[in-house]
């Protein structure tokens, strides 16, 4: 309860920048849950698939790979079926990496969305409650230039209250979402190097077959006999 007059007292002798640096707050908060929830999420989903379709990869199990990646909405899934789209019609690995390169100038966007908005945020913040502290000094001084003698202290020190109460809360609102902007960009930038991991994983396991496989048809088994001679 004693919170919340304090919150009530502050807004009321902070002046009417105070409204517009709470309303700033209060978006950049919402923009900073909203993409550690979407983050959050995608890394799940992501491993998951994954770990399903790492044994299916490397045995060669495409198809198998391709109804499971279809039926997901994983940034991962998306990544996969463009590799995959491509080996049916490529055989050499860049062709493959472009394709999945490709995929992830798709993806990335979708990652970063609105992560930006944070900084310029905090920036707008800091500068709205720096314009209240210098509206409060300066109604403060010409407040002072009008009053009495026995009223300019006590005019001085609302001025100022009011000044440093912008200060204060511009500080707070631009720390807190430049905090969250590195946050998420330390989280969205591993997701990303997760992904380019994941695709280089799967072009090795792809060319690694192949190779297996052209070795294969270079050195032909032996054909077996049978009881009347050569098979």
């Amino acid at each position: 309860m004693e919170f919340y007059h304090f919150i009530v007292s502050f807004f009321r002798d902070g002046g009417f920048f105070l409204y517009p640096l709470a309303a700033i707050f209060v978006v950049g908060v919402a923009i900073a849950i909203e993409r550690f929830i979407y983050l959050s999420v995608e890394t799940t989903s992501n491993r998951r698939l994954w770990n399903q379709v790492v044994p299916l990869i490397n045995a060669g199990n495409f198809k198998q790979v391709v109804a499971i990646t279809s039926k997901s909405r994983a940034a991962i899934a998306t990544v996969l079926n463009y590799g995959i789209a491509r080996l049916a019609s490529a055989r050499r690995r860049d062709d493959v990496e472009k394709a999945m390169d490709e995929s992830l100038l798709e993806i990335i966007p979708r990652m970063e969305k609105r992560t930006h908005y944070l900084s310029a945020l905090a920036n707008i913040g800091m500068l709205t409650g720096l314009l209240g502290t210098v509206i409060g000094l300066i109604s403060a001084f010409a407040s002072i230039a009008q009053a009495n003698p026995a009223e300019k202290a006590s005019l001085l020190a609302a001025s100022i209250s009011v000044a440093m109460n912008n200060t204060a809360s511009g500080l707070l609102c631009a720390i807190t979402l430049l905090l969250a902007h590195m946050f998420l960009e330390a989280k969205t930038t591993k997701l990303i190097d997760s992904l380019e991991i994941a695709a280089v994983k799967f072009l090795n396991s792809v060319v690694e077959r192949r190779q297996d496989v052209d070795a294969g048809d270079e050195h032909p088994a032996p054909r077996g006999r049978t009881a009347h001679g050569i098979a």
